[in-house]
């Protein structure tokens, strides 16, 4: 028999998982809409060469591609060890790509400064294992137009904003950018070329600690007189740096461009300004994000019951360059969706008032859809189910879908005579 499991790394979701699901992507549209964004649409395909730019990192390797259309045996067979020339269109991957497209095509028809909220699946070749799916919802905002720190700042105050509306608050947003990672890199003496895997390597400092980065660094073979300079910074007593000049200066070595901290002290203002005096930025000059694109501030977002991030992003103004062949600045924050909901799974449903009518066998029809349409018209959800002798079991499913009341109904009830008990 065939299987009737969902492919590998993909699910499905009962109604209750679902209503969840949709609750929390309510909370997410509407807290984003209310500080001033807007929703589009993108399709869920794009051009293989697109999607194949260099834009994407190690996310590309990771892309399902479409085979062209119209190829026989031969020609796939001829083509069989260029991918390129197999397919001609693949299923997005992140958001972000598919945006930088969307904005180059439809720039004329947008503000100069545009702000957009993008909520759908992408697709990612995983290995499927816990937490990691080849099919998820990514929450995307994202900024183009303004290079300012206001535009950073409104998307750290949007997203913890969000979390503050799903009952996750504490949450906290760490810090860097990108230039100040070259710079520190430059300071210690890595050459050019040899920064990127450099990067790769600190990108571990969470997991594997300082020996740990300064270890694999030398079997990688970086120079070793700046692995040197990386491990006594490393190694040196450091307090959380406070989120203005004094601190952050005083977390980095000297040589960092001033026009870097003067950005990253700028935006730390203006969320003080919109959340409060406490702030909950971070400073982490070891911050990287692995994504290729990002070109100046990255974030990840925080929150003390969890020690992995609920959410990330940056800045990545060289993309839409790409397209349009002019610099465009942007930056975009995207919530882990999957994983807040994870976090959510015992979160109680809305207060709706949804009702579950059960019904006698000699109840008449028409009596019975009048009694609910005058309930629908009235604001509730309702489901009709005919009564059964395990009526326990009924009511319990009913609840864990749900359902909050029930009530029975007779040959002779009448929209008045219906008495609601509660479910669960």
């Amino acid at each position: 028999m065939a299987s009737v499991n969902p492919p590998r790394g993909m699910r499905d979701f009962l109604p209750a998982d679902k209503a969840r699901r949709e609750r929390v992507l309510a909370v997410i549209r509407a807290r984003y809409r209310a500080h001033g964004f807007d929703e589009i649409e993108t399709p869920v395909m794009e051009d293989y060469d697109r999607l194949h730019a260099g834009l994407g990192g190690d996310n590309e390797k990771l892309s399902f591609s479409i085979l062209k259309r119209g190829m026989d045996a031969e020609a796939i067979r001829a083509a069989a060890d260029d991918t390129a020339a197999l397919a001609d269109l693949g299923l997005r991957y992140d958001l972000t790509v598919p945006l930088a497209r969307f904005y180059a095509t439809n720039r004329a028809q947008l503000p100069t400064v545009f702000r957009s909220i993008q909520i759908a699946p992408v697709w990612r070749a995983e290995r499927p294992q816990k937490g990691r799916y080849r099919q998820f919802v990514q929450c995307d905002i994202d900024i183009i137009g303004d290079a300012s720190a206001r535009a950073e700042a409104e998307l750290m105050t949007a997203s913890l904003d969000v979390l503050d509306a799903l009952g996750l608050d504490g949450g906290s947003i760490r810090v860097n950018d990108r230039r100040v990672l070259d710079a520190m890199l430059d300071v210690f003496g890595f050459a050019a070329e040899e920064r990127p895997g450099v990067l790769i390597t600190i990108d571990k400092l969470d997991k594997v600690g300082p020996s740990g980065v300064v270890a694999e660094l030398r079997d990688r073979g970086a120079d070793a007189a700046a692995v040197d300079a990386l491990a006594a910074y490393l190694d040196r007593p450091a307090a959380p740096p406070a989120f203005d000049d004094a601190g952050i200066r005083a977390a980095l070595p000297a040589g960092i461009p001033d026009e870097v901290v003067a950005h990253l002290v700028a935006l730390g203002e203006t969320v003080a300004a919109a959340r409060g005096a406490d702030a909950p930025l971070v400073f982490d000059p070891f911050l990287v994000r692995g994504m290729g694109y990002y070109t100046g501030t990255i974030f990840e977002l925080a929150h003390p019951s969890v020690d992995y991030s609920l959410g990330g992003g940056g800045r990545y103004d060289g993309m839409i360059g790409r397209f349009l062949g002019q610099e465009v600045p942007a930056v975009g924050f995207s919530i882990g969706f999957e994983r807040i909901v994870d976090l959510l799974q015992d979160a109680e449903g809305t207060a709706e008032r949804s009702i579950v009518l059960v019904h006698d066998r000699d109840v008449p029809l028409a009596q019975l859809l009048r009694l609910k349409a005058a309930l629908v018209s009235d604001g509730a959800r309702v489901r009709v189910e005919q009564r059964v002798k395990n009526m326990k079991a009924l009511l319990e499913r009913s609840a864990a879908d749900g359902y909050t009341s029930f009530a029975t109904v007779g040959a002779d009830t009448t929209a008045e005579s219906l008495e609601f008990k509660p479910l669960g």
